[in-house]
């Protein structure tokens, strides 16, 4: 842990102006509002905040940075209070300390969607400053240094998939590659600790082995662009566990395969530099094909720049040389703190376009539906390579692989992108659905008529494509509903002879908890609200009405028909001829206890007598019919049911669940995919069955296979 004089004469070495008062009353502050608190791993809880602004340190942050680091946990964790802050120490350190704190502060029902909803929080608080950001990256830094104390399993799981998932991506996002590299290891350490000790282990290996080959290789490029006329600097290291790791599940090969373990950077003065040593090494050395990237002509979207190649090196050695300025060279390794726009005095904004990403992400905030939603779509714009297209007037527009001219539209614009019809490729009409590739240009064709179609969200991948075509959907379909559920409860009156009058339902709208009109309207259209019970809140009254009409139900001599004769009505207990449906929530078929639910204008429902959404009717006991199946009135018929299966993904499983289906007289009406990780998948099933014995010898036959991992009946349509 880093003593008091230590931090402060860090941050003194590099900001000789800091308040080194302000240093000093930080770090007793934070120590004394801590006190006695103890770490999971037996350390007293203030060396946490400490080592989280000596993190910060080696980025050269300011003041205020390294301040806040320090009492970052301070107003969640002790009774320190924002105005405490504010007080002692200011209100920019106070601002900074509650945007933390508020990321802390989140409780949700499931885990994703609390990692949801914490991105999308970590989101927020990084757009009004982004030294937040860097501070919760430090912080999560340092938890994953002593992850290893954490006693839980899961908790550890968590935490680590969480870092892979969000904060390393972060980090590579403001080009904080070395925070980003020991996130990934860290996280990668606990998610696959078998597969990092052996990579370690070969690593370990290969050193010993090679001795001292890196510092050859070295030694010998100095030499070498030396004799060719330049004064450089030259680093050489092996590639880190995740990095290795990944390439060998990225590219299905095994660790022998990979030959470019090592990596080397030259370091020179210009830009003309960079190509000159990079014209020496291909002159010296053979490039290896594919391997070159010029990414000082076209940035990576966090302002990172250098050439990058591959070469069989000095001996023989497969290796890949980055080539970059100084300036270059500090970029890659401090990321956006290298180019701090405060240090000028100029605020914190994201101007520039190392923070257009991040612009893009609060965009998507404002285009997704759920917190859900934006972290999927975060998810997908952080990881996908880039291609790099240009426009007719020459700008360079980068996008993921396997974009399309959608994608390339709605990058320029979203206006762009809802009324394109069409694209020119290199000059040449393509299909919106082409896949873009690197280097063309691509010129959009518009129509003020056009609007983006459900079919295009099938085969774009930008984020903001995808957010702003089911914004588009979400808007129409809420038009539709709004008709819809208008009309509903405008049967209802009418049924009821009852004079339309919308004044009484906006009198309802507390009731209903809704904003306005349109928003009940929607609600009645989806089905989530019934139109009956909006008319008999505001005609409490005319539900004796409705109580006639179930008295009509069960009290009418064809109701209580007993004759095993009938083969015209499978349901005993109803009014033969009446409108009945079978409810998609529970799938009822012949063997089931069962219940009809009556509803004005529509019938009867016929609910399995276990279905959980038979609780949105236990206050109207009047609804429920007592009815069963009857035998007679079954014959050859069959009913559907949605099953729930997870099986093994490999070739053929599939067919061998369709086959057994088929074999047990069952017919699949429709099948699709719900999810699919690695080495699973999720399907979800509608088959015909006759009765509660078909389904179970079904259900049992499935199980019994090897491939399949299990079947549940689903309860939702």
């Amino acid at each position: 842990m880093l003593r008091q004089f230590q931090l402060v004469d860090r941050v003194k070495s590099y900001d000789p102006n800091a308040d080194e008062d302000g240093l000093n009353r930080a770090y007793v502050f934070a120590v004394k509002m801590h006190g006695s608190q103890k770490r999971e791993s037996g350390d007293p809880f203030f060396s946490h905040p400490i080592e989280v602004a000596g993190i910060l340190t080696e980025y050269k942050l300011d003041y205020a940075t390294i301040v806040t680091a320090l009492l970052h946990d301070t107003v969640e964790d002790t009774p320190a209070s924002y105005q405490d802050i504010e007080k002692l120490f200011g209100k920019e350190v106070a601002d900074l300390v509650e945007g933390v704190t508020k990321l802390s502060k989140i409780q949700t029902q499931s885990e994703h969607s609390r990692q949801a909803e914490n991105f999308r929080k970590l989101v927020l608080a990084m757009s009004e400053d982004i030294r937040v950001l860097l501070i919760k990256l430090a912080d999560r830094l340092h938890n994953m240094r002593t992850l290893q104390f954490c006693k839980k399993e899961e908790k550890r799981i968590r935490i680590a998939r969480e870092t892979l998932d969000i904060y390393a991506p972060l980090a590579e996002r403001l080009g904080m590659n070395k925070i980003k590299d020991e996130l990934e290891d860290l996280a990668f350490q606990h998610l696959h600790p078998d597969a990092y000790e052996s990579i370690k282990t070969r690593l370990d290996f290969l050193r010993q082995k090679g001795g001292d080959l890196i510092k050859d290789i070295v030694d010998q490029l100095k030499k070498d662009l030396a004799d060719g006329g330049l004064t450089v600097e030259v680093y050489g290291r092996e590639k880190r566990p995740y990095s290795i790791w990944k390439k060998m599940q990225h590219k299905n090969i095994s660790f022998e395969q990979i030959c470019d373990i090592m990596a080397f950077r030259i370091v020179v003065e210009t830009i003309a530099d960079c190509y000159h040593a990079l014209g020496i090494v291909h002159t010296k050395y053979p490039m290896i094909p594919g391997r070159y990237k010029d990414y000082i002509s076209t940035p990576k979207s966090n302002g990172y720049q250098s050439l990058h190649t591959g070469i069989i090196g000095p001996f023989k050695e497969r290796i890949e040389v980055q080539i970059r300025t100084k300036e270059m060279h500090d970029i890659a390794e401090l990321g956006v703190a290298a180019h701090w726009v405060y240090k000028q005095g100029e605020g914190h904004s994201m101007e520039g376009k190392q923070f257009r990403w991040m612009r893009e992400l609060l965009d998507l905030l404002s285009q997704s539906s759920s917190s859900d939603e934006f972290l999927e779509n975060t998810k997908i714009a952080m990881y996908k390579d880039q291609i790099f297209c240009f426009s007719p007037k020459g700008d360079l527009i980068g996008l993921p692989k396997d974009a399309t001219p959608v994608d390339f539209a709605y990058a320029i614009h979203s206006n762009i992108g809802d009324h394109c019809i069409g694209a020119k490729i290199n000059g040449e009409i393509k299909p919106l659905r082409t896949i873009l590739q690197n280097g063309d240009q691509v010129d959009i064709l518009l129509s003020k008529t056009q609007t983006p179609s459900p079919e295009w969200e099938r085969f774009v991948v930008t984020p903001k494509a995808k957010s702003s075509i089911r914004r588009f959907i979400r808007g129409q379909k809420r038009l539709q509903f709004i008709d819809l559920g208008k009309n509903l409860i405008q049967s209802v009156y009418k049924e009821e002879k009852q004079p339309w009058n919308e004044k009484e339902l906006e009198a309802l709208l507390p009731v209903f908890k809704q904003n306005s009109l349109d928003d009940l309207y929607v609600m009645i259209g989806e089905g989530i609200i019934l139109s009956s019970e909006v008319f008999y809140k505001a005609h409490p009254e005319r539900k004796t009405t409705f109580r006639k009409v179930v008295d009509i139900f069960k009290h009418h001599p064809s109701a209580n028909k007993t004759d095993e004769s009938d083969k015209t009505n499978p349901i005993k207990g109803l009014i033969s001829g009446i409108a009945l449906h079978y409810a998609k929530c529970c799938h009822p078929v012949p063997g089931d206890k069962i219940v009809g639910i009556v509803t004005t204008g529509k019938g009867v429902s016929i609910h399995t007598a276990d279905c959980p959404t038979l609780k949105k009717f236990e206050d109207e006991p009047e609804r429920w019919l007592d009815i069963e199946w009857n035998e007679n009135g079954l014959s050859n018929k069959v009913y559907p049911v949605r099953l729930h299966i997870v099986i093994v993904d490999k070739p053929n499983t599939l067919s061998t669940v369709l086959t057994t289906v088929s074999k047990y007289n069952s017919n699949v009406s429709h099948l699709f995919t719900t999810s699919k990780s690695v080495g699973f998948m999720e399907l979800t099933m509608d088959v015909d069955i006759k009765n509660t014995t078909h389904l179970a010898e079904l259900m049992t036959a499935l199980k019994a296979l090897s491939v399949v991992i299990s079947v549940e009946k689903a309860w939702k349509s």
